[in-house]
């Protein structure tokens, strides 16, 4: 059957073909969701009979870029079809660095392609408690961006100045300030059930609880979801908040190399899809 596919570039039309897929895989992304990630990135579906059968994103961040949202429909896993969409979407981007989120399922596939597993990322969400409104917290606005933007590079390594606008359009933005200084930024947005926190970049993982107190407190849905990584060290303290561990994936790396310490650091992920 696979000789009846054919490949082409991600665009707006394939939105609800991709969206069927993700919710056919359990995932909880809503149409907004992929119109956020497809206007960072260059994708690729695969189709049959003109349905969408497979997805894959490339998501570039300066040196650095994401490959995300790979999906296949399920009556055509197994037959190499995640690979042949993954590497068309990589195939338009040159970047010494390539991250991603693996599923369980998709390490084999990632693997072979050279990555390999940096860290795990663990998925908390729930109904928070109620939280004491911290001191120290402001809103952001527009004159923050370049400074949110050197922190978050500071942290990650990559040139995400075009997600920050976005993110700051489509949500809001938390910072924490020392002495004139950003030490800390973090985003409040709607995301699948309810509403995410994240990124979280900070100096510190009591900046960053306080950010993220601060956007509990702040928001309007009873469900939230943080995404963490086992190497921030906060993960407790957010089951204590009420948002339980619910799994999560495995952080991959292909090229690049171990970047130096920094004064801030990343204790929550945008999206798994965009780390």
């Amino acid at each position: 059957m696979t000789d009846t596919i054919t490949f082409d570039a991600f665009t707006a039309a394939h939105l609800h073909g991709a969206l069927r897929l993700s919710q056919d895989a359990g995932w909880p992304h809503r149409r907004e969701d992929w119109q956020l990630l497809s206007r960072l990135s260059r994708g690729v579906v695969a189709l049959a009979a003109g349905k969408v059968v497979g997805t894959a994103l490339a998501t570039t961040f300066g040196d650095v870029a994401m490959a995300n949202m790979i999906i296949v429909d399920v009556g055509l896993r197994g037959r190499g079809l995640g690979r042949q969409v993954m590497t068309q979407a990589m195939a338009g981007v040159t970047v010494p660095e390539w991250r991603l989120t693996a599923t369980e399922d998709g390490l084999p596939l990632y693997e072979k392609l050279g990555f390999v597993a940096t860290g795990r990322v663990l998925q908390h969400q729930g109904v928070p408690v109620a939280q004491t409104l911290p001191g120290g917290v402001d809103w952001a606005d527009a004159v923050d961006l370049e400074g949110i933007a050197a922190l978050d590079r500071q942290a990650t390594g990559a040139e995400r100045g075009a997600l920050i606008v976005r993110l700051m359009i489509e949500g809001k933005l938390a910072v924490v300030r020392k002495g004139g200084n950003l030490v800390g930024y973090a985003c409040l947005r709607r995301f699948g059930r309810g509403d995410l926190v994240g990124p979280v970049i900070a100096e510190s993982a009591e900046t960053a609880q306080r950010l993220i107190g601060f956007l509990i407190s702040q928001s309007q849905s009873s469900f939230l979801r943080v995404d963490t990584t086992e190497a921030a060290g906060i993960a407790p303290w957010l089951t204590a908040q009420g948002l339980a561990p619910v799994g999560g994936g495995v952080a991959m790396q292909r090229g690049g190399s171990i970047p130096p310490a920094a004064p801030v650091r990343c204790f929550a992920l945008a999206a798994q899809a965009l780390g």
